[in-house]
């Protein structure tokens, strides 16, 4: 039976979505076995992890463990990071310190990361490979008493394990690491040596100055290296770099140059040190410069490629040169750009930023190029130095420079380029005032709502910005949305804050619904005057919020609260403003009670005003009085003339 058009195409599109689908999944398929053969161990929780955004609405997600201590304030926000932090480190201790009592391992799979650190010794024989267990669980001295055993028993000691064992001596300068060393042990050996640290003329000692590792005389780095017999250039980089860490720079240069009179090339690291350390041996700028440069052109001649922390050495060395240092910053981005490493990484050490923080109109473009250059791109920390300075990019007040240097932080992890909480807050705070004072209202409430709580905890004077924000667009009627926030936050005890809300509120009238929502949050503020919770700052009632609270309740119709309110002016020992008695005596006039209209000339009559005649004046003309009013405002009127 022959089929018909119709059933023709019907089949020929079912073959065709078919082949469609096997080609997918065999597409799928080799991709993804591709993709789960080279993951990592957190590939799939990163993959599921792209796929959910930030929690706008909620607090950031290293409080969600315990919603009950969930900061509201940046204090409680540093307080709480402070706490996990030393919790941490008391848990480090006990579990390092008694790890016979954590054995029992209930983790499937096994999580080494929770359990003790293997720091005990568990070779006794005196070999190399006990002095490899040695130097891989960072014992100093017991690295040291096993190469000293090894040589006096005539087994020489292979050079790559002896540079291994200069570069751990070197790098805690002949010293335990700080946190194997009991406190007191710690303070004894650093008060053996603090004779030995020079300080700077016109400067008093600093405790720093005594905690300070140093350099001493013919340590055991110096008598290792004194004892090899063809030291390389990695024996000699250890020892640069150690002398240069803990501040024998003199010594660093000297050895650098026996090791050039042995024939024998530096590698990166050392030249890095070296550079980093050129500022510390010269007096003039055009000295530490020059220094500089021939130690640049050392590696040019020994073909010695430059990296990263090259250019930040070099860029850290000129914050030290003055003026010299910001005009020759230029080139030596340039240099950077040239050899591939690109304008980058300058925006991700902080130090070029130093050099024109002072004129950061001026270098705009530079700023814009940077931006321009990272835009879309995810870092990593090269150095411990790096991190994104944000100063400069807001000073500039340019809201696209401040938009570009935001979406940077939101791609991969380079958020975490902003530094610890602190400067997270710092960061901020400083976008969010950009915000307040360029931006245009509805666009500074949209990132407010996307930034707190879950990234920023703004402080009083953040607040306040908004404020000035609402009050230049005349959006004032969305204060009592922001007064649940203040509330939340912790800030309403801040009386500066406070009383500016209630200016703003007062300061004018609205649509009936928005003064009816300003008195509800008047009343509100009140009742914070009453509170006296342990541990809180109690408000204390002055003219200025008082007059506020009157005049938006009376804006509002609520006159007999406005009166309650009037009371606490002589309660308070504060006199009220003859702005604000005129207000109240015009809403007693629309409703006509001559009895509270007499009672407000004699509150007057009381502060002793001048004002007082006035009222009286309006009174007798403008309300209906009887007789036993009219005496009474007679009296006021002749005590007034005697």
């Amino acid at each position: 039976m022959a089929l018909s058009r119709s059933q023709v195409v019907s089949q020929l599109y079912k073959t065709v979505r078919l082949l469609n689908n096997s080609l997918k999944e065999t597409w799928f398929r080799s991709h993804c076995s591709h993709i789960f053969c080279n993951r990592n161990a957190e590939a799939v929780l990163q993959a599921l992890a792209s796929t959910v955004n930030r929690d706008t609405t909620a607090s950031n997600y290293v409080f969600q463990d315990d919603s009950y201590l969930t900061p509201r304030t940046s204090r409680e926000f540093k307080l709480y990071y402070l706490s996990q932090e030393s919790g941490r480190n008391a848990a480090k201790y006990f579990i390092n310190t008694f790890p016979r009592y954590f054995q029992k391992d209930f983790a499937e799979p096994h999580i080494p990361c929770l359990m003790p650190e293997t720091l005990e010794l568990q070779i006794d024989e005196v070999s190399e490979r006990a002095l490899t267990e040695c130097i891989q669980l960072r014992k100093v001295k017991a690295a040291v008493d096993m190469f000293d055993q090894l040589t006096q028993m005539g087994s020489p000691v292979s050079l790559d394990l002896t540079n291994d064992l200069l570069d751990l001596i070197c790098l805690y300068g002949d010293q335990e690491p700080a946190q194997d060393v009991p406190p007191e042990q710690r303070t004894n050996d650093m008060g053996e040596k603090h004779d030995e640290i020079k300080i700077k003329k016109g400067r008093p000692r600093r405790a720093s100055d005594f905690l300070k590792i140093v350099w001493g005389e013919n340590n055991n780095a110096e008598r290792i290296f004194n004892m090899m017999p063809e030291p390389n250039s990695c024996s000699y980089g250890a020892l640069i770099r150690g002398m240069v860490k803990h501040g024998s720079i003199p010594k660093a240069f000297i050895m650098y140059n026996d090791m050039l009179n042995n024939q024998l090339t530096a590698d990166v690291h050392t030249f890095n040190a070296l550079i980093s350390a050129a500022p510390y041996l010269k007096e003039k700028y055009s000295e530490k410069w020059d220094l500089i440069i021939d130690l640049l052109k050392q590696m040019a001649y020994q073909k010695v490629k430059p990296n990263v922390l090259t250019f930040n050495a070099v860029l850290k060395a000129l914050q030290r040169c003055g003026a010299l240092g910001r005009v020759q910053a230029f080139p030596v981005l340039n240099e950077m750009k040239a050899l591939g490493i690109g304008l980058s990484t300058t925006l991700l050490t902080p130090v070029h930023i130093n050099f024109m923080s002072s004129q950061a109109q001026e270098h705009k473009e530079i700023i814009q190029e940077v931006l321009n250059e990272v835009s879309g791109k995810s870092f990593a920390a090269h150095d411990p130095d790096d991190g994104i300075k944000t100063k400069m990019c807001l000073d500039t007040k340019d809201m696209e420079q401040a938009y570009k240097l935001q979406s940077l932080l939101d791609i991969g992890e380079n958020w975490k380029l902003l530094g610890d909480s602190f400067h997270q807050s710092v960061y901020y705070g400083r976008f969010f005032n950009l915000l307040c004072m360029m931006e245009h209202v509805d666009v500074v409430l949209k990132w407010y709502r996307e930034l707190s709580p879950s990234l920023f905890y703004p402080n009083s004077q953040r607040m306040r910005d908004l404020f000035q924000a609402l009050d230049m667009d005349n959006r004032l009627d969305i204060i009592p949305q922001i007064w649940k926030d203040i509330k939340r936050m912790g800030h309403d005890n801040n009386t500066e804050l406070v009383e500016e809300m209630l200016s703003l509120m007062a300061r004018e009238k609205h649509k009936p619904e928005v003064q009816q929502s300003f008195a509800e949050c008047a009343l509100d503020v009140k009742t914070l005057y009453k509170q006296t919770d342990y541990g809180r700052v109690q408000l204390n009632w002055s003219a200025s919020s008082l007059s506020s609270i009157t005049l938006i309740l009376l804006a509002a119709g609520r006159i007999q609260q406005a009166w309650e309110i009037l009371m606490l002016f002589k309660v308070t020992n504060r006199v009220p403003s003859e702005y604000l008695l005129k207000q109240f005596l015009d809403c007693i006039q629309m409703n006509n009670n001559s009895e509270q209209a007499v009672a407000l000339v004699q509150i007057s009559a009381s502060f002793c005003l001048p004002l007082t005649s006035h009222l009286i004046k309006r009174v007798q003309q403008e309300f209906e009085l009887n007789e036993e009013q009219k005496n009474t405002l007679s009296q006021l009127e002749s005590s007034l003339f005697e």
